[in-house]
């Protein structure tokens, strides 16, 4: 008779785990990406120096971000920590916890469209998975690039019919960078000037928005798909319209703004 071993996390992994039971000298938890097995978070794990009350900082029913500290697989014992967790990790994590629970959502959605079975369902993210990080992923380049872009999958034509039907529903995510432009010409015809400098970078790319503030104030913006694409567009656009306007003897000065991220449904 043979047992199927469970699954158990690695050391130094970064996991996501439910309070289940909060006592002096520490909390039980449950894993939540591993069906749900159990591991210990000791009281000197929980925060730097000394603790007065365990249930200060962790309670009952709350999700944490924790670092896997120790795993003996033998007697099934998983110690965590809490204080070892940075802010980038425990962020990173929750942005990929919620990438896979709208994945999830996703094909929840196809299934119900498609009809298919789980078994077939399970299935098609496990195609996923072994071609790409994330079902959320996939959708979003389905979105942007169209279901050619994942010929790789050879999705059913009934299934990739449905899949482009939702992918054409969901906002992608984007990002916004902007500054103020202040710009002056004292030529007669220097609004005309500037108006035609302006114009003409707009029409040479479509991501690029120009909002009038009031003399001698522009604010300039550029959205796309990531931070990278978006700087990379900015630069040859802000140099173009200074070029424009000096070279008919006007003043041009640019201020960066804060960056924007729009939210993802």
């Amino acid at each position: 008779m043979s047992t199927e071993t469970q699954e158990m996390p690695e050391q130094g992994e970064i996991i996501l785990a439910t309070i289940t039971k909060v006592m002096d000298h520490g909390a039980y938890v449950t894993l939540d990406e591993y069906d749900e097995i159990q591991g210990f978070l000791h009281i000197s794990e929980i925060a730097p120096g000394w603790i007065r009350s365990v249930s200060r900082f962790v309670k009952d029913g709350e999700k944490k971000v924790l670092l896997v500290k120790k795993v003996n697989a033998k007697r099934g014992d998983i110690d965590l920590s809490l204080k070892q967790v940075s802010k980038d990790q425990k962020k990173q994590k929750l942005k990929e916890v919620k990438k896979y629970e709208k994945g999830k959502t996703l094909l929840q959605n196809v299934q119900d469209k498609t009809k298919l079975s789980d078994d077939e369902i399970e299935k098609l993210e496990d195609d996923i998975y072994s071609k790409f990080d994330s079902v959320y992923d996939v959708f979003i380049q389905i979105g942007r690039n169209g279901i050619d872009s994942v010929k790789e999958l050879k999705l059913a034509k009934k299934t990739a019919t449905v899949i482009e039907e939702i992918c054409s529903k969901i906002k992608l995510p984007s990002v916004e960078i902007r500054g103020i432009m202040e710009i002056t010409n004292n030529k007669s015809d220097g609004i005309e000037i500037i108006k035609k400098v302006l114009l003409d970078a707009l029409k040479k790319d479509s991501s690029v928005d120009i909002t009038y503030l009031g003399a001698p104030k522009y604010r300039l913006s550029i959205t796309s798909e990531d931070f990278k694409s978006a700087e990379k567009s900015l630069k040859p656009i802000i140099i173009e319209i200074q070029n424009g306007i000096e070279k008919k003897k006007g003043s041009f000065k640019f201020t960066r703004e804060e960056s924007k991220k729009t939210r993802e449904n």
